[in-house]
Formats: C-alpha cells, sequence, structure tokens
C-alpha cells in the first residue's frame, strides 16, 4: 500500500477521534498526518513527510498554547471580577439620574456605573452587583453571595 493511504487513514482516524473529544490536539494531529500525507502523494521521501508533520503539527500545538494562554488570562480577570461583587461604592455624581447613569467613587478611581432598581432620593451608597468591562451596575441593596 502506497505511504499517502497511510497517512491519510492516520489523519482521518485522528481527526474522527476528534470528534469523540472536544479538544484541539487530535484534530491538529490529524491534520499534520495529512500533510504527511500530501507530500507522500506528491513524491517526497519519508523524511521530508516526517519533517512536514512535525512543522504543521508544532505550529498547530502553538497556536492553540496561545490562544489557550489567551483564554485562561480572561478566566483569571473573570475571577478577580468576582471579588469585586457585593463592594460598596460612593455616588460621585448623576451622569442622568432618569436612566440610571452615574459617577461612582470604588478603589480610589471614578468609574461609569449603572444603578439598577429604585434608587433612594439622596442615596450616596450602592453596591456592585455587576461588571461588564469598565461599567459598574450597581444597586442600592447588598447582592447576596453565591
Amino acid at each position: 500500500m502506497e505511504p499517502y493511504i497511510w497517512w491519510a487513514v492516520a489523519g482521518i482516524t485522528l481527526i474522527v477521534v476528534e470528534l469523540t473529544t472536544g479538544t484541539f490536539l487530535f484534530l491538529i494531529l490529524g491534520i499534520a498526518a495529512l500533510a504527511g500525507a500530501a507530500m507522500a502523494y506528491l513524491g517526497f521521501s519519508l523524511w521530508p513527510q516526517v519533517l512536514a508533520v512535525v512543522a504543521v503539527g508544532g505550529a498547530g500545538m502553538y497556536w492553540v498554547s496561545v490562544r489557550h494562554g489567551k483564554d485562561k488570562k480572561n478566566a483569571r480577570g473573570r475571577e478577580e471580577h468576582i471579588l469585586d461583587i457585593g463592594q460598596m461604592v460612593e455616588l460621585e455624581s448623576w451622569v442622568s439620574e432618569a436612566d440610571g447613569m452615574a459617577k461612582v467613587r470604588y478603589r480610589n478611581a471614578v468609574w461609569d456605573a449603572h444603578v439598577e432598581g429604585e434608587h433612594p432620593p439622596g442615596g450616596k451608597v450602592f453596591f456592585i452587583r455587576s461588571m461588564d468591562g469598565n461599567m459598574l451596575h450597581v444597586a442600592s441593596k447588598r447582592p447576596a453571595r453565591t
């Protein structure tokens, strides 16, 4: 049997295995094996085939590790926001009281805030319910801890 058929069977098998696991590992290895199949089909000897598999597989693994690293940074950022939930903020000024938009002081800085629910007239203290980028969503009642 021709070498490119072996590479293709290995590549397709790895891609099918990927469909059952849900990770990118087997998909990358399957694509790398298909690159080896292409090199074999074009008539290259074993070493260029192996180099193609290593190059494609290495590039794919690098891409996934960089992508995974970004996801971890985002997850860490979300965990930090969890610590902010329930913290007290002080009203600095209203941007639009009718729309519930205000400036609040939190961590010794002024933040944009959206005041949710009813807010008592003259109320100066709010509690963080959630964060959306640089926007704090606050309310006059402290949220329950989960």
